[in-house]
């Protein structure tokens, strides 16, 4: 069963985000994604600093058996990589929702956060997806 926590918002493509603070939230690849990939070997993330926009491509992970874009689910600034990735990013199999995030940012616009799927709408959606 994939866990999918409550506190969290989705984007259709799998990714997580979780508010931090007014400003901040920290972004990371679903375990439903995780499972899906298998065993990562590979994390590339973006440069602190990057601006990223809601539904672009901004990082890659890298399976044993394929890559996959990470899309950001809101805009802003990057203002924080979790390096440790590099050297583990097999911590994304372990443990996604935790030590496994990927980046976090500086929101333009906190609002975007209601456009996303919560716990449920993402069940629904992974529910589909088995049919």
């Amino acid at each position: 069963m994939t866990e999918i926590p409550g506190d969290l918002k989705y984007l259709r493509s799998h990714e997580w985000v979780r508010r931090e603070d007014t400003r901040r939230a920290v972004v990371g690849i679903s375990d439903f994604a995780q499972a899906q990939l298998g065993d990562l070997v590979y994390v590339e993330l973006p440069k602190v600093g990057t601006r990223v926009s809601a539904g672009d491509a901004c990082a890659v992970v890298e399976s044993v058996k394929a890559a996959s874009d990470v899309y950001s689910p809101v805009s802003g600034v990057v203002v924080a990589v979790n390096e440790a990735l590099a050297d583990k990013p097999e911590t994304i199999n372990e443990d996604a929702y935790g030590e496994g995030w990927l980046f976090a940012v500086e929101m333009d616009d906190p609002s975007e956060l209601e456009d996303l799927l919560d716990a449920d709408g993402y069940a629904a959606l992974l529910e589909d997806q088995d049919r």
